[in-house]
């Protein structure tokens, strides 16, 4: 399989603990990051993924909830996920597209 990343990426030894949690707070998920890079991370999780939004989240990376990245899901096998770090602009962009409803008549 072709490398498929434009960022140099860092594998973790042992892993990084970090949590994943719903932008509006419903769930939250234990998860390890195996490797990072500037665009985007692995992530193993415990816990199952069966209903939960996983089209964008967010990484914490520190017990407080301090260190954070908005992340978006790019791809799914098993118990690890790949994701990719949603900038500002990224997020503001995906708004935008998103259709507006009609006004009533």
């Amino acid at each position: 399989m072709a490398e498929q990343r434009s960022h140099r990426r860092v594998v973790f030894e042992r892993g990084q603990p970090a949590y994943m949690m719903a932008i509006d707070g419903t769930w939250r998920r234990t998860c390890v990051m195996e490797d990072a890079s500037d665009g985007g991370a692995k992530l193993t999780v415990e816990g199952p993924l069966e209903g939960l939004q996983l089209n964008e989240f967010f990484l914490l990376l520190s017990s407080t909830g301090l260190a954070y990245r908005r992340c978006g899901l790019a791809w799914v096998n098993g118990d690890q996920l790949g994701v990719t770090f949603l900038k500002r602009s990224n997020v503001k962009r995906s708004a935008q597209t998103k259709p507006k409803s009609e006004a009533p008549a």
